[in-house]
């Protein structure tokens, strides 16, 4: 045996068993962090997804106008109908696009929001029951933590497609309020964080 090569050997081991308990720690480190992550209580107890919602039926309701509204853990989209909502269909999706002309809805923020409500905004003879002077920016969200802006992209054949510009894909929730009178509201809120 070569003078010398014995040493190095040695220390070529001791590395390699360094490496290996450093390894060994990393992974001990990440089982342990990864339990303690996936206790950890959800964001003001939110534990809402990111899926679609949606309701089946048509209604004889029509809307009649969009607000929105700023609460501790989420921000809130209301939309009043003058009777029941039967459907509607809120889903995130890569791109509002009008209904009949299919014209893309450019909205502000990181993810676009689909929501349709099976209720027009127009009465029997035509006429709007919702028109908002800025459809672009139907309802001012300035300064809300997780809405960019809110659009509403038009009433065709019975169902009437409202764009919604949130900061990021965020947890939602959609339902339907009675009231007030016999009117009906449907509801989409979208947490501020995960």
């Amino acid at each position: 045996m070569p003078p010398g090569t014995g040493r190095a050997s040695e220390e070529v081991t001791v590395k390699r068993l360094l490496a290996v308990l450093a390894s060994l720690a990393l992974f001990i480190g990440l089982g342990m962090i990864t339990p303690l992550a996936a206790n950890a209580a959800p964001y003001c107890g939110i534990t809402w997804g990111s899926l679609p919602a949606s309701r089946a039926g048509m209604s004889s309701a029509h809307v009649t106008n969009l607000r929105a509204g700023q609460h501790t853990c989420y921000d809130r989209l209301v939309i009043d109908l003058d009777h029941d909502v039967t459907g509607y269909s809120v889903t995130y999706v890569s791109a509002v696009h009008q209904f009949g002309s299919g014209t893309r809805v450019h909205l502000a923020g990181g993810a676009d929001l689909e929501i349709i409500v099976h209720a027009p905004a127009y009465d029997d003879a035509g006429r709007a029951t919702y028109s908002p002077p800025r459809p672009r920016t139907a309802v001012n969200v300035s300064g809300y933590r997780t809405f960019d802006q809110v659009a509403f992209a038009g009433s065709f054949e019975g169902q009437t497609l409202v764009g919604l510009g949130v900061r990021a894909r965020l947890p939602m929730r959609t339902f339907v309020l009675d009231g007030p009178g016999n009117g009906s509201r449907l509801v989409v809120d979208i947490a501020h964080r995960w």
